[in-house]
């Protein structure tokens, strides 16, 4: 399998940066990795290392490529929960570990993809937007029920309000899983925290790799920049990792 991939994680205008991505490529797939945790948890941080390091070693422990792939998608996630919550244990509600994840995995010319929150998957072909997540939030419910317009997501006051995670309660989060997605040679898989998406819209993004010979890492670096420099003092933590299909 012949891929491109980098990654890239700003500090934005905050103290830490409690996000975490990467890219995990062996000879017959791939896996992207993104976990933000929940700025407003004390151990958010903590809650995207353990994610980020459970996802990355079940990946590396399973046979490639593999059978399964939603499947697998779907027993990491749990299995990641599970482990955030574990150190929760006996921590009051309110400050126990939390983040959010968004998964891709890449294999015979073909992607498929989890995610829990906010965190985004965008599938990208030519410049534009072939598909993309859809966030676990309370604004993005809004947009499908048609009571604000995609335009107004970003500056909604309850844009941060995420309503499905990893860690905190036991109880399994809710979390969505694509169908299997064709590649064509030059497709973009990227994954990002919102800190990316919240200050660019889809067709920023996309842009940023409309020419075939862009190099990842300098698109990377140079959208997550226009992103900070858009939050302005507000700015989130900015964290992108992202693929391209060359076979």
């Amino acid at each position: 399998m012949r891929v491109e991939h980098a990654q890239i994680s700003l500090l934005g205008a905050r103290e830490t940066n409690q996000d975490r991505v990467s890219v995990v490529v062996s000879d017959q797939a791939a896996l992207l990795i993104a976990c933000d945790g929940m700025g407003g948890h004390a151990e958010g941080e903590r809650a995207a290392v353990l994610a980020q390091a459970l996802l990355t070693e079940r990946f590396n422990q399973t046979p490639q490529p593999l059978f399964d792939p939603l499947g697998f998608l779907h027993l990491v996630l749990g299995a990641a929960h599970q482990k955030v919550v574990a150190t929760g244990v006996g921590m009051p509600l309110e400050t126990r570990p939390r983040a959010t994840c968004a998964l891709c995995l890449v294999q015979q010319r073909s992607a498929y993809w989890a995610h829990v929150g906010d965190s985004r998957i965008y599938h990208l072909r030519g410049g534009r937007v072939v598909t993309r997540t859809r966030d676990h939030s309370h604004v993005e419910v809004l947009v499908r029920e048609g009571v604000i317009s995609p335009d107004q997501l970003q500056t909604h006051p309850m844009r941060n309000f995420v309503e499905s995670c990893l860690g905190g309660e036991a109880l399994v989060p809710e979390m969505s899983l694509s169908r299997r997605q064709p590649l064509q040679s030059g497709d973009v898989l990227l994954v990002c925290t919102d800190g990316l998406w919240a200050n660019l819209d889809d067709a920023s993004i996309a842009a940023a790799f409309a020419t075939p010979d862009t190099v990842l890492l300098e698109a990377l670096q140079r959208l997550s920049e226009r992103a900070v420099a858009h939050g302005g003092a507000g700015s989130d933590n900015t964290s992108t990792a992202a693929l391209r299909f060359l076979e």
